[in-house]
């Protein structure tokens, strides 16, 4: 035990270093490790204890203070982020984001995760990040292992271009659309973790209409923008991401090489499936709203 409280306090010492703490060096006590950290003329101190019932951190200082947060999200992985001083931590929560609303071709993909202090771990260990930071790749890897280890702690509401065109024509509004499977992946989830904070990706300036209803008067929603800072709304970013990317992969199987996006190579891709299938078939491909319609079917 001994042991594993100096690895820990040791890797503690380092993350802090490297981001720009100022640490005293590691002192051995009778039944713990310690070493003085200081940022902004504030002192924190650091402790890991070893004993027969385990190893166990411990952060002593003013924990209203935005340095004490700090600290904690570095050695515990809460954040993935910088902290920002309107950011709070919490212990449990779900998180939701969506991807494939910017891309003409394929689905719109909205994810919501449920997390807890025993899953951040180990997210933190495989690379969870906002999944604009990771190649395709990379997602892919990441996602199996989240799906694998974590697979009922997910939701996903996949909406493949001709519902989602049907949808859009019923809704008349992408943000209404967001908020319907936002809604959706959010409560299938309160359904087995009753949890009283869910953190959603900000996609509008209204608040979302589930947390209206009278069953959900007790939870606390949270609508932030850039909210993949935190590790469970970028878990659902990288499953929604992996989820288009699969739709993408599964069209080049079928022969179709299709550009993400809304680019001229978009265009040119959606005039040869015009060509080739006749443009009643395009909606089965795009999302028909986008202004790149109106420029082919003008040509």
């Amino acid at each position: 035990m001994e042991n594993s409280a100096l690895e820990k306090i040791q890797d503690y010492y380092k993350s802090l270093s490297e981001n720009g703490f100022s640490c005293l060096h590691i002192t051995k006590k009778q039944y713990h490790f310690e070493f003085t950290v200081q940022k902004n003329k504030y002192n924190f101190k650091v402790l890991v204890y070893f004993g027969k019932k385990g190893v166990k951190t411990v952060i002593q200082g003013n924990n209203e203070l935005k340095e004490y947060h700090e600290i904690d999200s570095i050695i515990s992985g809460k954040l993935i982020l910088p902290y920002n001083d309107e950011d709070i931590f919490y212990d449990e929560y779900i998180g939701t984001d969506e991807t494939g609303k910017g891309d003409y071709f394929g689905p719109l993909v909205i994810c919501g995760f449920y997390l807890n202090n025993n899953s951040q771990p180990f997210l933190q260990n495989i690379g969870v990040r906002d999944s604009k930071e990771l190649t395709d790749s990379q997602i892919e890897i990441i996602a199996s292992k989240i799906r694998k280890e974590f697979p009922n702690n997910y939701s996903i509401v996949e909406i493949r271009p001709e519902k989602y065109n049907q949808l859009y024509e019923s809704f008349g509004n992408l943000n209404k659309l967001l908020d319907w499977g936002h809604s959706k992946v959010i409560e299938n989830l309160l359904e087995k973790y009753p949890t009283k904070n869910v953190i959603i990706d900000k996609f509008s300036k209204t608040k979302i209409s589930i947390s209206q209803k009278m069953n959900y008067n007790n939870i606390n929603f949270i609508q932030l923008t850039k909210a993949e800072r935190y590790i469970g709304v970028a878990a659902a970013s990288i499953l929604a991401r992996s989820t288009m990317n699969r739709w993408f992969s599964k069209m080049k199987l079928e022969g179709f090489n299709l550009h993400k996006g809304a680019s001229a190579e978009v265009e040119n891709d959606a005039k040869m499936i015009v060509q080739n299938l006749g443009g009643d078939n395009l909606y089965k491909f795009v999302k028909q709203h986008f202004k790149t319609t109106k420029k082919i079917f003008e040509n």
